[in-house]
This record gives C-alpha cells, structure tokens and sequence, in this order.
C-alpha cells in the first residue's frame, strides 16, 4: 500500500444518502435491523447459515426449509479494499474502505467500515456491527473494529 493511501484517514460514509429495496423474502432481516438485530436465513436441514437472504435454502433449494436466526454480527476482515474513487453517490467520500467480513456463524458480509484507520485495517482483523439508521426506520449494518477482542 503507497505511503500517500496509509496517511490518510479513511471517511465512514456515514453521510451518503441511501434508498434499499426491500424484497418480500428479505423482510424478517429489515425487521431485525430496526431493533438493531442481525438476523440471518439458516437451513433447517444442514444447520447452515446463508447470507444475503434468498427465497429458498441454498443448500436444499425448498423454502420450507429456511428459518431465521438472530446472530451476533461479529466476525473477522476476510478481505477489504480502500476505494480512492468511488461511485457517483460516493464520490468526495474517498479514501473509505469496504470490507468482506466472515461472521462468526460462517457466511461472508461485505458492508463499509467505521471508526477505522488506513493503518488499523488489516485480514483477520476483529470486527463488530455497527448499525447506521436509514429513513425509513431500519438500519443498515456496517462494522467497526471489535477492540474487546485482543
């Protein structure tokens, strides 16, 4: 990483104004995040979790067989980038990171990172939710650095 990308500190996005569609099948996840919820798609078969929410098990391909499950949202940095140039919405928010998180559950989140430095993020870094309100009365989840975790 240049020396000119470590000097910087990372923007948290926190500003960017955000429109989700919600699909039906999603909705118990929506509905979890207005309590500051993670709450996941599990197969009732394998015992597995899938994410992002799906209208039938990844694992059986039946419906029935999915069932929710609240989690704790913590996890480990898989992978992340530090986008100098962002999409039009994002743009004048650069340098910020977006990271691949896997949860302690097993299924990958990519999602923003906040109250995060350049020099701190780093694969197999300690992570947490951190839950951004939207305007319609949901949040969205991002991470933050998980600092109780040595």
């Amino acid at each position: 990483m240049s020396e000119a990308i470590m000097a910087k500190a990372l923007n948290d996005t926190l500003s960017v104004k955000r429109t989700i569609k919600h699909f039906d099948f999603s909705e118990p996840y929506w509905e979890g995040t207005k309590t500051k919820k993670l709450v996941l798609q599990r197969c009732k078969v394998t015992k597995k979790f899938q994410h992002f929410p799906r209208p039938v098990s990844i694992f059986t391909g039946r419906r029935r067989d999915i069932e929710w499950a609240e989690v704790s949202g913590k996890g480990k940095v898989y992978s992340y980038t530090v986008t100098e140039r962002g999409t039009p919405a994002f743009r004048g928010m650069e340098p910020y990171a977006v990271v691949s998180v896997t949860l302690d559950v097993g299924v990958n989140f990519v999602a923003d990172i906040v109250n995060c430095t350049v020099e701190e993020l780093k694969v197999g870094m300690a992570v947490k939710p951190y839950w951004h309100p939207l305007d319609d009365g949901t949040h969205l989840l991002m991470f933050q650095p998980d600092k109780d975790v040595k």
